[in-house]
């Protein structure tokens, strides 16, 4: 039997794990979890913005070797949707727009030698690079963008209370460093951006200042400001009043 041109080809297979951990090291891994979520819920009405990291981007068709891994990256332009791997050729040639990577003993050499490198032919608007334990980057947090085919520094601001901040023209956004840990803040509310376990705490935080007010204004005779306060009409609390007077009196 002879076997057809095609039947002849061997598949490329493009890996979507190398089978290594994500992060070797508790630091490393939760400010990898923490940008990727917080950059995440900050994009989440834009259908055109990707969000991910430890990811293979793979960047030439045909030849698997050609991947890169990055431990945060965001892509503009392109559909907001899971993938198993990044295919830059099925993406309209979309690379990466901006990459932060969490610098470690393993990964010092290559995150400042080898990958701005090749971040910077592949054309990568933004590269930043923080370090969680200070052992490895000076200073820990760095930035850098794009100009003429070479990256070139992010100057960092001082904040009037010290803080170290570096702004990200790509993504519209400040990375600063928080007695040493790294946070992203909007600089046009200042307002820290939290990843989901932060947003949920936050919310718990203010449901319960909320309860916490109420037997105080009640003390006062405030029920408008415990209407504004639950977000009801003034008859709402007034019943709910009711209902709870009427409840102690029949347990009484």
């Amino acid at each position: 039997m002879t076997l057809s041109a095609n039947q002849l080809k061997t598949e490329i297979i493009y890996p979507s794990s190398d089978g290594k951990p994500m992060a070797e090291s508790d630091p490393a891994r939760d400010y990898l979890i923490y940008a990727v979520e917080a950059l995440d819920i900050y994009f989440q009405d834009r259908n055109d913005v990707y969000v991910s990291g430890n990811l293979f981007v793979y960047y030439k068709k045909g030849i698997p070797s050609a991947v890169i891994a990055p431990d945060v990256f965001v892509v503009f332009e392109v559909d907001k949707k899971k993938r198993l791997s990044y295919k830059v050729w099925e993406e309209g040639g979309k690379v990466p727009n901006f990459i932060l990577e969490i610098t470690s003993a393993s990964t010092q050499e290559n995150d400042e030698e080898d990958k701005p490198t090749k971040y910077s032919l592949l054309g990568v608007q933004e590269y930043f690079q923080y370090d969680p334990t200070g052992d490895y980057l000076n200073p820990r947090l760095k930035g850098s963008y794009l100009f003429e085919g070479k990256y070139q520094p992010i100057t960092s601001n001082f904040l009037p209370d010290g803080v170290s901040s570096f702004h990200s023209e790509v993504l519209g956004l400040d990375l600063r460093l928080i007695d040493g840990e790294l946070r992203f803040f909007n600089p046009q509310t200042g307002r820290k951006l939290l990843s989901h376990k932060e947003t949920e705490q936050a919310r718990q935080e203010a449901e319960q200042a909320r309860q916490d007010a109420i037997p105080r204004l009640l003390e006062l005779g405030l029920i408008e400001q415990i209407a504004s306060t639950l977000s009801l009409s003034v008859e709402e609390v007034v019943l709910i009043l009711s209902l709870d007077l009427g409840r102690r009196f029949l347990e009484g």
